[in-house]
């Protein structure tokens, strides 16, 4: 049985800056990308990418500079021409890495080494909170809803402060969570009285319904609530959905993921999986009360999974699995149509980042597919075992493991065959990665290409490298001079 299409509600393409951010021009090429393949909406979470000004500009990024004020308005020029909303995504009590981790900030921290997590006591971390939303609010004219975070708030009542605070009776840590929340939500009534928040929902997951209507929130905030799982519980998210809406939470979003969500370090996104979540999504949209309203659905594209960790998926390489989300909402189902669309648009023969191959037609919607195949390609290589595991070679192991290297000891002949070995993997490995650092160097910083090559390449290439220079100088003193047949 196929689902219906999704409901009216909006489609928005979430942008994570945290990581890899965009050089400007590749920013408004995406966006018009977005905009054809179906998204209505842009989810923008700016983190260290913002220009905070005044006691804020120290969370500006130093590996890159981050976007001027004029490239945070052009952005969302671009995005108004396509009709697209823009709702920025400000953290306001978890996740806040980027702001906690400067020395300034270290004693807004709920614990000493939680990074994430603001402590909720101290009116100076509020007030830190407030200044970030009003200069994210004031560069963005005419803007209509705001996304607090408050997810996954990491180690909350453990503090001293806290934990003095939860000394008293009938105090939980659910409250604290909520007091902090309301604070936050008061604020932003009080300035912009017409300004609709949403807020991650997970924290309150586990909440009772009393404790949910108590919180003095419910009417003014929308919960989203996150699942990028291929197998989602369809029951389990409609009651989760269902006890929001009883709490006196009409207006709900959902949160699917077309990128950054299988593994940490993932480099190529299964467009398959992703498809998968969203048809889960579908089966919830079609099964909630007809009095709840979802609002609409953020298709999550994590760079990160938080500030401090490595690089996911980038944009190029997920296109293909984002197009085909939006048209698997589109359709209610990945038809062959929904297929066909997406392999047109983009000019692939394959919906598979992994085999999507080409077209013979240039002309298509697909910005950074050059980056994108270019990846496909250094990553396929870098999976090969012989390449990945050269140092378990069986005549690595055999005639020049650990041992023989400390004592200078190796069989000559074959010291020769695995250097030629080795620095064949190195010259094809050095070959795709010059072709990447070229292809990224368009769309993105310096400091990305860097900081990908480094988490992604380094770790395979280096072991290679030091079996080569260790041979060198193995051979050197067992070989008599001039004699070591071998050119470096």
């Amino acid at each position: 049985m196929n689902n219906p299409p999704w409901p009216n509600g909006k489609k928005v393409v979430h942008l994570d800056l945290k990581g890899a951010p965009p050089k400007v021009e590749y920013l408004h090429q995406l966006i018009e990308c977005f905009a054809q393949l179906g998204a209505d909406g842009l989810l923008v979470e700016y983190e260290d990418m913002f220009p905070y000004e005044g006691a804020l500009k120290v969370l500006q990024a130093t590996a890159q500079p981050a976007y001027s004020r004029d490239q945070i308005l052009s952005m969302q020029k671009v995005a108004k021409c396509k009709g697209m909303e823009v709702i920025p995504l400000v953290q306001t009590f978890g996740h806040m890495e980027f702001v906690l981790k400067h020395r300034p900030m270290w004693n807004l921290r709920e614990v000493p080494n939680c990074v994430g997590t603001l402590n909720p006591h101290k009116e100076e971390g509020l007030k830190l909170v407030m200044e970030m939303l009003r200069q994210v609010v004031e560069l963005h004219p005419d803007l209509k809803t705001l996304h607090i975070g408050a997810d996954e708030v990491y180690m909350l009542g453990e503090g001293e402060l806290s934990k003095l605070w939860l000394a008293s009776p009938g105090r939980t840590v659910e409250q604290l969570f909520l007091n902090h929340i309301a604070s936050v939500v008061k604020y932003i009534k009080q300035v912009w009285p017409h300004m609709t928040i949403i807020m991650w929902d997970d924290m309150m997951r586990g909440m009772s319904l009393d404790t949910l209507k108590a919180s003095g929130f419910v009417e003014v905030v929308q919960p989203m609530l996150w699942d990028y799982t291929p197998n989602l519980d369809v029951e389990k998210t409609v009651s989760l959905l269902e006890k929001y809406y009883g709490a006196g939470m009409q207006h709900v979003w959902a949160a699917s993921s077309f990128k950054g969500s299988t593994n940490v370090h993932t480099n190529v996104p299964s467009t398959q999986r992703h498809v998968e979540n969203h048809l889960q999504w579908l089966k919830v949209a079609a099964s909630v009360s007809s009095g709840l309203n979802i609002r609409g659905i953020a298709m999550t594209g994590w760079q990160r999974y938080d500030h401090l960790s490595v690089l996911c998926e980038l944009m190029p390489v997920a296109l293909p699995s984002l197009a085909a989300c939006l048209q698997t909402l589109i359709h209610g189902q990945f038809s062959p149509e929904a297929q066909n669309k997406v392999t047109k648009l983009l000019g692939v023969s394959s919906v598979e980042a992994e085999s999507m191959g080409s077209t013979s037609d240039d002309a298509t919607l697909f910005p950074g597919k050059r980056l994108a195949e270019s990846i496909v390609e250094l990553d396929s290589l870098l999976c090969v075992e012989d390449i990945r595991s050269f140092e378990r070679n069986m005549y690595v192991r055999g005639w020049f493991s650990p041992y023989h290297r400390s004592r200078r000891m190796a069989n000559p002949l074959i010291a020769v065959q695995i250097q030629s070995q080795a620095s064949m993997y190195l010259a094809l490995l050095q070959q795709k990665i010059d072709v990447v650092r070229e292809e990224m160097s368009h769309l993105y910083p310096n400091s990305t290409a860097q900081e990908w090559i480094d988490e992604h390449v380094s770790p395979v290439m280096g072991p290679i490298q030091r079996i080569i220079e260790e041979i060198t100088e193995c051979i050197t003193e067992i070989v008599p001079e001039n004699r070591y047949p071998f050119q470096l």
